[in-house]
């Protein structure tokens, strides 16, 4: 490599750092090592899908008041914590134009990317969760993500910082607000389905969270990295809130879940959703199972 590639080391105080499109376009051959993971923390032994074992439940979700579709939803939910849904509503037409729309954000330069910064007036030091970057570095050991981010709020719909949202590609707003909406619709099938299940009041979960609970669009991209073996995308860790809905690019897949201390590919679906039990749910069905809402 030419010796005007950057080195494999970066700063470690919490000024600007180049995002990792920069480095990766840079062409470094080694990623920096804030970037690398302890050896104890590389899953060389992820099992492929077809070594499961069991599939990685399919749910209907236009089919879950139909008693043999809910109960594949109980089934899905007590053995992975997650389910992949088919029939859940959006077009493929829509979700094409997600997909589209933030690849073309995380393909424009660096300049356009970053009017939408995460970092506050570009100084590197006051950080806010919504915006493009990556994580904050709250110490030098802390081991980074190979991997950007665009987080914005959705909702509630009067608390969106419009500021954040990207205004190129000019369709992005308008997708992202149509797809927002429909994902909701989901949120809250798919709580009343849990509550039923439950035998619970079918609107309980839906209620607590009301009009008012925050929900957040994350857009993940992952560049290609000189030593994959080296890196995670996204290091391990259990998803806050109620239920995480992801919509996974088909054509590169990546997304990987532990259960009874194994790690497993989920295989890319197209059009197709997963949806996760987060924890505050995890926590909310653990006390209706073992205490009474009297």
């Amino acid at each position: 490599m030419a010796a005007s590639h950057p080195s494999t080391e970066m700063a470690a105080s919490p000024m600007v750092r180049p995002t990792v499109q920069e480095l990766a376009a840079a062409g470094a051959e080694e990623p920096p090592r804030q970037y690398v993971l302890p050896e104890q923390d590389r899953h060389g032994d992820l099992l492929a899908a077809d070594e499961f074992p069991e599939p990685i439940p399919l749910v209907d979700l236009s089919r879950l008041t139909d008693a043999d579709e809910a109960e594949r939803l109980r089934a899905a939910l007590q053995t992975w914590g997650f389910f992949l849904a088919t029939n859940h509503g959006i077009e493929d037409s829509l979700m094409d134009a997600m997909t589209s729309v933030s690849r073309e954000f995380f393909r424009q330069p660096a300049e356009e990317r970053q009017k939408c910064s995460n970092l506050v007036d570009g100084n590197g030091k006051d950080y806010q969760v919504e915006g493009y970057g990556s994580d904050k570095v709250v110490s030098d050991d802390q081991v980074l993500n190979w991997s950007d981010r665009l987080h914005l709020r959705v909702e509630p719909e009067d608390e969106r910082n419009f500021a954040k949202w990207p205004s190129h590609p000019e369709s992005f707003r308008d997708v992202l607000q149509e797809y927002a909406s429909r994902i909701k619709k989901i949120r809250d099938l798919v709580l009343r389905s849990i509550a039923k299940l439950l035998e619970i009041d079918e609107d309980y979960f839906v209620n607590q969270i009301s009009n008012k609970a925050p929900g957040f669009a994350r857009f993940n991209y992952y560049p290609p990295c000189p030593r994959p073996d080296l890196v995670l995308g996204l290091r391990a860790h259990s998803d806050g809130g109620l239920l995480t809905i992801l919509f996974n690019d088909d054509t590169v897949g990546g997304l990987q879940v532990q259960r009874d201390g194994r790690w497993y590919n989920v295989p890319a679906k197209p059009h197709t959703l997963l949806i996760n039990l987060a924890d505050c749910l995890e926590v909310s069905i653990y006390y209706i199972h073992t205490y009474s809402l009297d």
